[in-house]
């Protein structure tokens, strides 16, 4: 199983962090999700190397940013 690390902003309370994991977990490749909102560290766990755009693309369905790398 790999991992991707997302940095999200706008994160600031647990109903935020919920709706990032749910936005995420939903996603096929997704096996888990781990939100760090003290940091805004998202971890998804994937069983496939998801397509390009589709994490960043689940995140600001949800209402929030990406931070630039």
């Amino acid at each position: 199983m790999n991992s991707v690390v997302l940095q999200v902003e706008g994160m600031s309370c647990g109903g935020c962090a919920a709706s990032v994991e749910r936005a995420l977990g939903a996603l096929e490749p997704v096996s888990r999700v781990e939100v760090d909102l003290a940091s805004g560290r998202v971890t998804v766990f994937v069983h496939a190397e998801p397509a390009p755009g589709v994490l960043e693309q689940a995140v600001r369905a949800a209402g929030f940013d990406l931070a630039a790398p």
